[in-house]
């Protein structure tokens, strides 16, 4: 099965400690959130398990190999990434943004065919944007945008899936919708992982939560063992009032610790 595996990985930078010893394992069919205050950590693991930030200490594996011993093109197939900000430098049409998640195959994004064609077509499909094919970029909400970016990331058809908080200033209606979209992908063999700031729609929809604090992981492991008031006291010194029914968690903040 592919995993990639993170273990004991130390991340300094201009005498700052980002990581250290972290270790976590990714694999398809799970939807894993990294959960933390700003400053946690959580964005440099993601770099570290995409080879764009290099570990001062520990590995970082991809089936097994050194995740730098790949070449761009090799962990581009393998996994898709989102980061916090995904500019577009022209307003380009929407089925060309979506294109360019075939570019590791050598797509043109002009002339898809076989398995670019069809890769790019479900993606398309799957997030709804089909009406939207030939508009620009530029004239696009922001959950319509955010629904371009997911399509891009999941025509690539790459095992995993890697997003930086990819419901960021969206209204809840379109976070829902992003995250019903990632879930699918996961649901249908994909494994992803996300960060994300609220913690409710993250304990809905992810399989494992990973809370760090400090450039440490704290704790791994499913919403029903880690989200409690004990964890949220801890990680973000507030005390808080958790609840599980049938419509899924809610989570309310009650004040400082």
């Amino acid at each position: 099965m592919a995993e990639i595996k993170l273990n004991n990985v130390c991340v300094e930078a201009g005498g700052a400690r980002l990581l250290h010893n972290a270790s976590a394992s990714f694999r398809p069919g799970e939807l894993i959130a990294l959960i933390g205050p700003n400053g946690a950590g959580k964005t440099t693991l993601l770099k570290c398990a995409l080879a764009l930030t290099a570990p001062s200490a520990g590995t970082v594996t991809l089936n097994g190999k050194a995740i730098a011993d790949f070449s761009p093109i090799e962990r581009a197939r393998l996994v898709s990434y989102l980061p916090q900000s995904r500019p577009l430098a022209w307003p380009v049409r929407v089925c060309d943004v979506v294109a360019l998640g075939r570019y590791a195959y050598g797509a043109s994004t002009t002339k898809l065919k076989g398995e670019d064609a069809s890769a790019v077509a479900e993606a398309m499909r799957d997030c709804g944007l089909n009406h939207l094919a030939d508009r620009r970029t530029n004239t696009l909400s922001g959950g319509e945008l955010a629904r371009v970016h997911c399509a891009r990331a999941f025509a690539a058809k790459a095992p995993f899936l890697i997003a930086d908080e990819p419901v960021a200033s969206l209204d809840p209606s379109h976070q829902f919708q992003i995250m019903t979209l990632i879930r699918a992908y996961v649901d249908n063999g994909g494994g992803a992982v996300v960060v994300l700031h609220d913690i409710a729609l993250a304990a809905r929809f992810a399989d494992r939560l990973i809370w760090m604090k400090d450039g440490e992981i704290n704790a791994n492991g499913a919403p029903e063992e880690t989200l409690t008031t004990a964890q949220m006291k801890q990680i973000f010194a507030v005390s808080a009032v958790i609840a599980k029914d049938h419509n899924g968690w809610s989570l309310t903040v009650t004040g400082d610790d």
